[in-house]
């Protein structure tokens, strides 16, 4: 009786089977190659900051090119490079093993190469330069922000990747590159040479400078969020407050950015309270990141941005004007509003994955737009020892307005 009543279940569990279909096929092993593949689809799958994956069907695109041949590594790469092509978003890319190596160090250490900071303009897809670190040999030969470059070594760039770009532009020290360089209202192309160099990360440079009426001034330079920022800008604040700083400029001209959590502390140094920028996720989930305690100064304070402030550099400068902590002066900034976290690869490389926009405390979206300052003081070319100086005219027009602030809180503080 029990075994025919089995047998009975068994037979329904058939029929159930194929009333919805057929068999289920067993899945497939895997290889490694087609593993390392699915690791970096799952990872795009589960982060990605949009859910529509630019309007594609992101699990199609997983079946069409997993059942592709992949017959070594390179092929991989390829394959998983043409994948993230389908969400036409450059900041999204892999990076091979040598090339995340050299990610993780341009925030930490340093490195040998020409010092530009880089990135594929979205509207044109062509190579664009956000700035030049400064003292590096591209800085000392005069590149710019918003310069395009057109080749490497005579290779064009639209060939290469965003870090294939970076990788030849990086080399051991003595040795040379040459770029061809396009600029706005330049009719032709220009080649420069360039010899590579090490090029320290220090980000921070800082000294007291006599304003106006002889005000202490104290200046700062701040060129990258690198993982030593925010302590190099605790330091600089510290010191200049003892050698008797009445006001500050902050200088983000040409910072490209760097690291969020940097660009994030570095605003609590000068923020009592409020919020210092907002994500916004996939989900379109709201989150905030917001001073909770005592900034090291209230002293005035001015803010310089230009065409190469980007990034984590525009948080710092959108909260600092929207908390109505700072004015900016200089030019419209970059216009990068997006946030890329860095993930392991089982092998060494690694993906850099959009995960989230930002919006300044005032919910500005700056992405493709930038930030405009408060005061529109254009930029001229200038040599580095010129920074900081009378020849630079926002600088002198930042000190203007500390001249201004400072004789109001005078009055205020004689009235009340």
């Amino acid at each position: 009786m029990h075994r025919r009543v089995f047998q009975i279940a068994i037979l329904l569990v058939l029929q159930w089977v194929m009333v919805l279909g057929s068999w289920a096929e067993p899945a497939m092993a895997l290889t490694e190659e087609q593993k390392l593949l699915n690791e970096a689809w799952r990872i795009v799958n589960r982060s990605y900051v949009d859910d529509t994956f630019n309007h594609q069907n992101w699990r199609s695109i997983r079946e069409q090119t997993i059942k592709a041949p992949l017959s070594d590594r390179e092929q991989t790469y390829t394959a998983i490079q043409e994948m993230l092509a389908n969400l036409d978003d450059p900041f999204t890319r892999l990076l091979k093993p040598e090339q995340y190596r050299s990610l993780q160090v341009n925030t930490s250490g340093e490195l040998t190469g020409v010092g530009l900071q880089i990135a594929i303009d979205p509207q044109t897809n062509t190579l664009t330069v956000i700035a030049p670190i400064a003292g590096s040999p591209a800085d000392k030969a005069g590149i710019q922000p918003l310069d395009r470059i057109l080749k490497i070594d005579g290779t064009p760039t639209s060939e290469l990747s965003l870090d294939e770009a970076a990788t030849k532009m990086r080399g051991r020290a003595g040795t040379a590159v040459i770029l061809t360089l396009g600029r706005e209202g330049r009719e032709s192309p220009q080649d420069i040479e360039l010899v590579r160099d090490r090029i320290a990360l220090n980000p921070v440079y800082a000294e007291l400078q006599s304003g106006p009426e002889n005000l202490p001034v104290g200046y700062i330079r701040l060129s990258q969020f690198s993982a030593n920022a925010t302590a190099e800008v605790s330091n600089a604040i510290d010191r200049l407050e003892k050698q008797g700083a009445a006001a500050y400029i902050l200088d983000l001209r040409n910072n490209p950015g760097g690291l969020l959590q940097a660009g994030i502390e570095i605003a609590r140094l000068w923020i009592d309270s409020g919020t210092i920028v907002y994500t916004v996720n996939r989900q379109g989930v709201l989150g905030s990141f917001d001073a909770y305690g005592q900034a090291l100064t209230g002293d005035p304070l001015i803010v310089l941005v230009n065409k190469g402030t980007a990034s984590a550099s525009e948080i710092l400068a959108g909260a600092l004007q929207d908390n109505g902590r700072a004015q900016l002066v200089g030019e419209k900034t970059f216009g990068k509003g997006l946030i890329q976290s860095l993930f392991d690869l089982s092998d060494g490389s690694g993906l850099a994955v959009t995960v989230a926009k930002y919006q300044t405390p005032n919910h500005t979206d700056i992405h493709k737009m930038g930030i405009a300052p408060d005061r529109v003081v254009p930029s001229e070319s200038m040599t580095r020892d010129q920074i900081g100086t009378e020849s630079d005219l926002q600088y002198q027009a930042a000190l203007q307005l500390l001249k201004q602030k400072t004789v109001m809180a005078r009055g205020i503080g004689q009235g009340a």
